[in-house]
This record gives structure tokens, sequence and C-alpha cells, in this order.
């Protein structure tokens, strides 16, 4: 798999961040073609204390060609278009990573 992250800080007014996810952010990601799953964070805390991250989301593709594909469509360059402002701000911090997930052994303990 192949996913798009954006991690959004956490600032003063919290409900422009949720606006904004809600109304522009979800809304266009949920349009890309080939889109295989979504992921929704909101960052409850770190070890220690509070966390300067407010909301994670993640999407989630077969491959990095079909996440290149999806950015290359109308919907694809509204989002990058909507999201630049908030990166150019560091208000966001986005990127792009190859996925996969591992089995784990359970060991039992008699």
């Amino acid at each position: 798999m192949f996913k798009f992250v954006t991690i959004y800080r956490r600032v003063d007014d919290e409900s422009a961040v949720d606006t904004f996810f809600s109304q522009t952010h979800l809304p266009l990601a949920e349009q890309l073609p080939g889109l295989r799953k979504s992921e929704v964070s909101r960052v409850q805390g770190k070890p220690g204390g509070q966390s300067r991250f407010l909301l994670m989301y993640e999407l989630y593709f077969d491959n990095e060609q079909a996440y290149q594909a999806a950015l290359l469509t109308e919907t694809g360059a509204a989002l990058v278009q909507a999201l630049k402002p908030w990166g150019d701000a560091n208000l966001i911090t986005w990127f792009y990573a190859e996925s996969w997930e591992e089995e784990t052994a359970t060991q039992y303990v008699d």
C-alpha cells in the first residue's frame, strides 16, 4: 500500500481546523480515484503531556502510481491547492510513504 498523510498542528482556533478538514479536505479526498481507504486520528496527547499535533489523516492507495494518478486529476489538484497554504504556514506536515502491515506472533505463557 501507499499512503498520503496530513498531520495538522494544534492551533489556538481548533474550530478553524475542524471546519477546513470537514468542509474541504475530507470531501475532496473522498473523491480521489483509486482511494482504497482513509483513516482519521484525533491526537489525544503524547507520553508526558499534550502533543503539538491535533489531527492526522491518512489516505491509502494500492501503490505509488495510483497515488500519483489521483493527484493528477482535477480533484487531486484541488486538494493540493487547498492544502498548500496550510503547508506554507507550517500548520500541517504532509508526506507520502510506502505502507505495509505485519502479522505479529502471539505468545502465550502457561
